[in-house]
């Protein structure tokens, strides 16, 4: 398995990206399976791996975390049956607190530094970093900066080293039968840090200021600055490209397409611009994201060059591995085999979302984005043995009011903690949108159709269902637990309204001089951080004081407003500036 993270496929010239030099993907559409629909499930990085291990979905019982004592992990499973799994990755989620418990799983491991702000290289001073960087200069935008000098040239890029250790396994064990290697990169995950001759395949003016690592936020950056990030990302996913050569030449040279199973994939993608966003999770899922690329060979059947149009989603990469090495399938999976979508149909319906954001689903055609009922985005619980976020624990405060839940019966009969959960985006502000991917793939004009929502909504429920999800899901979305679904339920044309409005764009940073009243201006000149949160907190529903104050301060209007997840429409910036202004 060859995985990157944040591999957007409209890019990729075997899905019609015609601008980017990327022939090591054409050369693999070539030996391959290419398949035309498959689409994520639970997000962002560590849920996706979640779902890698366990073939299920997770994001309605959990946020970003480790694996569970009760889940089943393909990769331990191939072990305990006899399977040799080594896993080389440059993935810093792996060694935190939220994603610790997943590298045990295989026999063997490598891990290689410095990805994103990797906490690896001590150095007290502050680096040197570009005067118009970041003006949210939080930790991990400093050891960014610390990390750089230490991967100055190709060979010591943890891409590389990563890609490296991978060849290695293969050379050393080519000749051995009963072995799996995934070979994970971080790239081309944000920032977009490559070297010079994969930026010089992307000549363009620019002398702006240095931007290879947007925000998850609105775009309120210039045109030329939107356009320079999208060729920082070309470059790194070049330098994906190059690697993924290294791979092909490999199967080349030592026959492993006669006996080798190979899956090339990613956990999602990214927003560079496209609808007036930056990045992931805070905005809805739409396709950029969760319409992923994957390439499957298969040696028992073949099928080089060939396309598979089946629904197929991350949940069904666990069993391919475990039907390919004949490893028995747990019952609690949900996902099916790749090599069962030539034949069948896997699935009717597909779900997919992040913790506390929208429960979307799609069957191939239609995509339903359901949003809560009401702003209060609740209830929304944790259910979890292993009390972790990203890059720490959580809190005594946040485990006050725990409970044992009853076990659900993918937990074997182990009873959970139950907690109230926390999440950093609030899908009622962007309403339930409903889209027809055949008449408007591109999701730029959101449908009103009771009779279409009525089918999907039912689809939904019943996939919720089957996926055992807490009651609490159903009352925050206004869906029935138990019962049909009727027109009752349905959202999309009851939230029009709201769905409009947050599709507003944001004015841009240069229709704003610097100055007292203007929205560029740190809202830390006007007044103290604590009265500027408590004005902001009225006009940004949903965010949580810690949030403001992290970056309250040295941050321009205009940008808290990009960062809050599209909230506080457009219309309303002028009014807040004022008001703080007059403070």
């Amino acid at each position: 398995m060859v995985m990157f993270d944040s591999l957007n496929r409209r890019m990729l010239p075997p899905y019609g990206g015609d601008w980017t030099h990327a022939p090591n993907f054409a050369r693999l559409a070539e030996r391959t399976v290419t398949f035309d629909n498959a689409y994520a499930g639970s997000m962002p990085c560590m849920p996706a791996r979640r779902e890698l291990h366990t073939g299920r979905y997770n994001f309605l019982h959990r946020s970003w975390g480790p694996l569970e004592p009760f889940d089943d992990s393909m990769p331990e499973l191939l072990k305990q049956n006899g399977v040799y799994t080594h896993l080389v990755s440059d993935h810093p989620h792996y060694w935190e607190d939220g994603g610790a418990t997943y590298h045990g799983r295989y026999n063997s491991w490598e891990f290689f530094r410095g990805q994103e702000g990797d906490p690896w290289k001590g150095q007290v001073a502050d680096p040197e970093i570009p005067e118009d960087l970041k003006r949210m200069r939080s930790a991990v935008y400093r050891q960014d900066w610390v990390n750089r000098p230490h991967m100055a040239t190709e060979d010591r890029h943890p891409q590389t080293l990563t890609f490296d250790a991978g060849l290695e396994f293969i050379r050393t064990n080519h000749a051995e039968d009963r072995w799996f290697v995934q070979i994970e990169t971080f790239d081309p995950h944000e920032p977009f840090f490559s070297h010079q001759r994969y930026k010089d395949l992307y000549p363009h003016a620019y002398d702006g200021p240095h931007f290879d690592w947007p925000d998850y936020k609105r775009v309120v950056e210039t045109d030329e600055q939107v356009a320079h990030a999208g060729f920082e990302y070309a470059a790194l996913l070049s330098m994906c490209d190059h690697s993924l050569g290294r791979v092909l030449d490999a199967m080349d040279a030592y026959g492993l397409w006669d006996d080798t199973l190979l899956i090339v994939n990613t956990d999602h993608g990214l927003l560079l611009g496209e609808k007036g966003w930056w990045g992931k999770s805070v905005q809805p899922w739409y396709n950029e994201l969760v319409h992923l690329p994957l390439f499957a060979w298969d040696p028992r059947s073949g099928g080089a060059g060939e396309r598979c149009d089946t629904l197929v989603q991350t949940i069904d990469l666990a069993p391919t591995l475990l039907e390919y090495f004949g490893v028995e399938r747990p019952v609690d999976m949900q996902g099916a085999p790749l090599s069962e979508a030539a034949d069948t149909d896997l699935r009717e319906a597909g779900l997919f979302g992040i913790h506390g954001g929208h429960v979307n689903i799609t069957d191939g055609r239609y995509v339903y984005m359901r949003a809560p009922v009401d702003a209060s985005n609740t209830p929304l619980e944790e259910y979890t043995l292993m009390p972790t976020h990203m890059r720490g624990r959580f809190t005594p405060a946040e485990l006050a009011d725990l409970e044992l839940a009853e076990p659900f019966g993918f937990t074997k009969g182990v009873r959970t903690l139950r907690m109230p959960g926390r999440t950093f985006v609030n899908p009622y502000h962007h309403g339930s949108l409903l889209f027809d991917l055949r008449d408007d793939p591109e999701q730029l004009r959101p449908l009103v159709d009771d009779e279409v929502e009525l089918r999907l909504a039912t689809l939904l429920v019943k996939l919720m269902r089957s996926t055992e999800a807490p009651a609490g899901q159903y009352e925050r979305l206004g869906l029935p637990a138990e019962g049909a679904v009727t027109d009752a339920h349905l959202l999309v044309r009851a939230q029009r309204g709201r769905a409009e409005s947050a599709a507003v764009p944001l004015p841009r940073t240069e229709d704003y001089p610097q100055g007292r009243l203007s929205l560029r201006t740190p809202v830390a000149t006007l007044l103290g951080d604590v009265v500027a949160a408590e004005i902001l907190k009225r006009h940004l529903p949903g965010i949580a004081d810690s949030e403001l104050l992290q970056f309250l301060g040295p941050t321009p209007l205009i940008d808290i407003a990009a960062m809050a997840g599209g909230m506080l429409p457009a219309e309303k910036l002028r009014q807040v500036a004022e008001e703080l202004a007059k403070l």
